[in-house]
C-alpha cells in the first residue's frame, strides 16, 4: 500500500477496480484496511477491503480484496492525509517486509509497491534510501539494478540515489558490466526478450567526443561494453546521451543503460510519466512499483491517477508468468540432459 497518508490507499483502491487487474491476478494488499477504505471513499471507488491474518485466509476470503496487516499500522489508521510521522514510517516498512517474507516463501508470485516517503522512514529510525535498497538487503541480493519500464522505453540505472558530483568517482567498469549482464538476463527471463539489444549511454556530452569533454567513456564505460560483447551480449556504445533515448523509443534498442538517475529518468518520464513502472532487476522475487511519489499535495482528494499502479500490477503479473515459463524451461532442459 505504501505510505498510509500519501496517495497509496486511493490509487490501490482505484487500480483494483480495473477489470484488467482481476483478469491478470488475484490481488492481496499488504497495508491497513481502514486507510484503504478511506482511500476508496475519497476516490469514489466501490470496493470492499477486509483484513485477514494470512495469505491462506486471503485465498478463502469472499471479500473483494483481502488485506494483510502486519500489525504495526494501528497508529497510522487515524492520521491526517499528507502529514507523515514516525508511525507512517514504521507502518510502510512493516507492509513491505511482510510482502517480502511471503514472496520469498512462495506464498505470493510478485509484489507491486505503492509510493513511500523516505523522510518518514528516517523519522522511524529506518535508514534506507528507498524500496530498492530494502528489497536488496532483505533478499540478500548483492547485484541489483533499477529499471524504469514502459512500452516504448526501458531504462536501467548504473547508479541510483547518489549526488551528481559523486557519479564519476562511483562509476566502475565492473559495476557497469554487472548492470549490462543483469539487464540482458532479466529482459530474457522476465520480459521474454531473447538476445536483447542494450545501448549504453556515455557520461559526458556527446559521449566525451573522443576525450574532448571527458575520458570516462574510454577508461570506464567502453571496457565494460567490450567485456559484455565478449560474453555474448548484444551491447553497444557509449552512445551520446542526448540521442540514444530517442533512438530507443523508436525501437532501435530494447533497453538503455543510463549512468545516473536524472540522465535516465528525465527522458523516460517525458514518454511514460503516467504509465511508467519501476522494477528491480536481479532479485530472486518479482517486484514492480509505481514511478511516482506520495503526492502529498493531492493526497486524500481522490484526484490521483492510478494509471502507474495499474501498469505496475500488470507488469508484476506478466513478469511472474515469464519467470515461471523460464524456470519450467530450464527444469525441462535439465531433465532431458540427465
Amino acid at each position: 500500500m505504501g505510505d498510509p497518508v500519501g496517495i497509496g490507499p486511493e490509487i490501490v483502491a482505484k487500480a483494483l477496480c480495473e477489470p484488467c487487474v482481476s483478469r491478470l491476478c488475484r490481488p492481496i494488499v499488504y497495508g491497513n484496511a481502514v486507510r484503504l477504505i478511506k482511500g476508496a471513499r475519497c476516490a469514489g471507488a466501490k470496493i470492499d477491503f477486509v483484513a485477514v491474518p494470512s495469505v491462506n485466509e486471503a485465498r478463502r476470503s469472499h471479500a473483494d480484496v483481502a488485506v494483510i496487516d502486519p500489525g504495526r499500522s494501528n497508529d497510522a489508521a487515524g492520521l491526517d492525509w499528507a502529514r507523515p510521522t514516525a508511525a507512517c514510517g514504521l507502518a510502510m516498512f512493516a507492509y513491505l517486509n511482510a510482502a517480502i517474507d511471503d514472496a520469498m516463501a512462495g506464498k505470493v508470485d510478485a509484489i507491486a509497491t505503492g509510493p513511500i516517503n523516505k523522510a518518514a522512514l528516517h523519522m522511524a529510525g529506518i535508514a534506507y534510501a528507498g524500496h530498492t535498497e530494502i528489497l536488496a538487503h532483505r533478499t540478500q541480493t548483492r547485484n541489483y539494478a533499477m529499471m524504469l519500464a514502459g512500452d516504448r522505453l526501458k531504462v536501467v540505472l548504473a547508479t541510483i540515489h547518489v549526488p551528481l558530483a559523486r557519479v564519476p568517482e562511483i562509476l566502475a567498469t565492473s559495476t557497469i558490466l554487472k548492470v549490462i549482464e543483469l539487464t540482458g538476463h532479466d529482459l530474457k527471463t522476465r520480459f521474454g526478450i531473447s538476445d536483447a539489444r542494450i545501448a549504453v549511454a556515455g557520461l559526458n556530452p556527446h559521449a566525451g567526443e573522443n576525450g574532448l569533454f571527458g575520458d570516462e567513456e574510454e577508461k570506464i564505460i567502453r571496457p565494460a561494453i567490450d567485456q559484455a560483447i565478449s560474453r555474448g551480449i548484444d551491447a553497444s556504445g557509449p552512445h551520446p546521451p542526448d540521442t540514444v533515448f530517442f533512438s530507443a523509443s523508436r525501437g532501435a534498442y530494447d533497453a538503455v543503460i543510463a549512468m545516473y538517475h536524472d540522465q535516465g529518468l528525465g527522458p523516460f518520464k517525458m514518454i511514460h510519466f503516467n504509465d511508467g513502472v519501476n522494477t528491480t532487476l536481479g532479485l530472486p522475487i518479482v517486484r514492480t512499483s509505481v514511478d511516482h511519489g506520495t503526492a502529498y499535495d493531492i493526497a486524500g482528494t481522490g484526484r490521483a491517477s492510478a494509471e502507474s499502479m495499474v501498469a505496475a500490477i500488470a507488469m508484476a503479473a506478466k513478469q511472474a508468468e515469464w519467470l515461471r515459463r523460464h524456470r519450467s524451461y530450464i527444469a525441462e532442459s535439465n531433465s532431458l540432459r540427465s
